[in-house]
């Protein structure tokens, strides 16, 4: 594993379904994400959930779970040769996820649990950290360290790292991102700085039924902006069909219309950059 995974140096995307769904779908965005790839210049990591376990409702699609989803993974990885990544919830589903995946990612609300960050370090694989919607950018300097004692006590060289703004609850029921927090990131982790431009215009429990809502319209200019502000990657979350996807559909992009927005950011990585 090296740090090419999130170089500092090349702008890099992080994209897939939010839901891990049959191998059909899965391929299909895998495929169109991999021919895309070379046109990002640090790469493209494909990231798909096996488990929702934040859902807003109890009867919410959760996704296949730990043992499909990892084989439904692998089978990803092994027909396009794509890294993968995926989100872990419980310190018990770290080594499994790593002997799979590239990269261990920790949800926004789990950024502080000591105890996930420790056994995502201590596999040795790529790990990247979400920051929780009510943290200031320097709190996550204590998610990083945490991950690289995880991996110190587990006897290996810490793998790469990063860390992800996905924007700051304002009210009830929106986010708001602060551009200057990919600065401040960048100098309280010492690590490269993501931004989830789909989960950023996210609306908790503000869609249909308690659901999440979302305004993918906006993902376009914050993305953008973001690029210009100084993220080093990107994670969007995208769909053939974002309104028939089982989860985050609101605020996920489609497939169809996500080279454009990367072709757009890549220019403005070129332009903003010594």
């Amino acid at each position: 594993m090296t740090a090419s995974l999130f170089p500092a140096d090349r702008l890099f995307l992080i994209a897939g379904p939010c839901q891990l769904e049959d191998d059909a779908l899965n391929l299909r965005v895998a495929e169109a994400l991999a021919r895309l790839a070379e046109e990002v210049p640090g790469g493209i990591i494909f990231k798909a959930s096996f488990d929702k376990a934040n859902r807003s409702n109890v009867d919410g699609v959760r996704g296949p779970g730990l043992e499909a989803g990892l084989a439904a993974l692998d089978r990803v990885r092994t027909a396009t040769g794509m890294p993968i990544l995926t989100d872990v919830h419980e310190a018990a589903q770290c080594a499994p996820a790593g002997a799979v995946c590239d990269v261990l990612q920790i949800p926004a609300f789990l950024c502080r649990q000591t105890d996930l960050l420790l056994a995502a370090g201590a596999t040795g694989r790529a790990v990247n950290v979400k920051k929780g919607q009510w943290m200031h950018p320097e709190g996550m300097r204590g998610a990083v360290r945490k991950v690289e004692a995880g991996a110190t006590l587990a006897g290996h060289t810490v793998g790469p790292l990063a860390v992800t703004e996905r924007g700051s609850f304002f009210g009830y029921g929106d986010l708001v991102v602060d551009m200057r927090s990919f600065a401040r990131m960048r100098e309280a982790c010492g690590v490269p700085v993501v931004f989830d431009a789909t989960h950023s215009v996210q609306r908790p429990g503000m869609g249909a039924g308690g659901a999440s809502g979302g305004a993918r319209e906006f993902i376009p200019s914050l993305t953008l902006a973001a690029i210009a502000a100084g993220a080093q990657g990107l994670f969007l979350e995208t769909h053939p069909d974002p309104d028939r996807a089982p989860s985050d559909g609101p605020n996920m992009m489609p497939l169809d219309a996500l080279p454009d927005l990367v072709r757009r950011a890549v220019d403005i990585w070129e332009r903003v950059r010594p």
